[in-house]
């Protein structure tokens, strides 16, 4: 989804548990790595990095730094030159994707999951946010391109992100992500405090992928310098929080 929302754009993913860790788009792979992996270099140890391009040598290098702990690189292809460097960390696991089918591939838009004593089916969540377009404006001031460009790109890590979420960054990477938790505003200070591994809040957009209950993570937000807001209205105090 990234790659048709900024085509043309390296984009590098690192997962930790199933989930993103960091995330960054870039003009070259290297570019991407080296911004992903900056956002929060202590979560992003022993992740899953993937690439939406080819792995050539100097990303390759840049995987097997001896400072880095990386299980698994998954991209479309490698040079010859990667493959011989990415060799000599002996416990990293290397995977080619597949070729995509020239004709898109049927999906019912269903997801199984295994429960005790049976299956649970359920549709499966596709965001339609792809551009400023699909975007409402409810504030008094309106965002920037820049910040509504960062709210999409915010909006579809969230989406991938396990509830309660909140993803924080800006228009080419994530800075930080708070996931699985109890209440939104643990996700929101979670976020927070993890991007101060790294790049920080200040003139972050924010994503949450369900509704406030409460204005108290606006406030957080605000506090830290965040500047804008994307999560789907819902609440009773709706109007409170905007």
């Amino acid at each position: 989804k990234l790659t048709e929302i900024r085509p043309g754009k390296s984009v590098c993913v690192l997962i930790k548990h199933e989930m993103p860790s960091g995330v960054a788009l870039g003009d070259t792979a290297e570019e991407a790595f080296d911004r992903a992996w900056g956002s929060d270099a202590l979560s992003n140890f022993g992740s899953v990095d993937v690439f939406n391009g080819p792995v050539g040598e100097p990303l390759a290098r840049r995987l097997v730094e001896s400072t880095r702990n990386i299980e698994v690189v998954y991209a479309p292809g490698f040079e010859p030159e990667a493959l011989e460097v990415l060799a000599t960390r002996k416990t990293l696991r290397v995977v080619r994707m597949g070729a995509f089918p020239e004709e898109p591939a049927l999906d019912t838009g269903w997801e199984i999951k295994r429960v005790a004593g049976g299956l649970l089916v359920q549709q499966r969540f596709d965001s339609r946010i792809r551009s400023a377009a699909d975007v409402d404006i409810v504030s008094n001031r309106r965002p920037s391109a820049e910040e509504i460009e960062a709210a999409v790109f915010m909006w579809i890590i969230a989406y991938f992100t396990r509830s309660n979420a909140v993803v924080i960054g800006d228009r080419d990477k994530v800075r930080g992500i708070g996931s699985g938790q109890r209440s939104r505003i643990d996700a929101a200070d979670c976020a927070i405090r993890f991007s101060r591994r790294g790049y920080g809040p200040e003139g972050c957009v924010l994503a949450s992928d369900a509704f406030m209950p409460f204005p108290d993570v606006v406030e957080l937000a605000a506090q830290n310098g965040i500047t804008a807001i994307i999560y789907p209205l819902g609440s009773i105090r709706d109007q409170e929080v905007i």
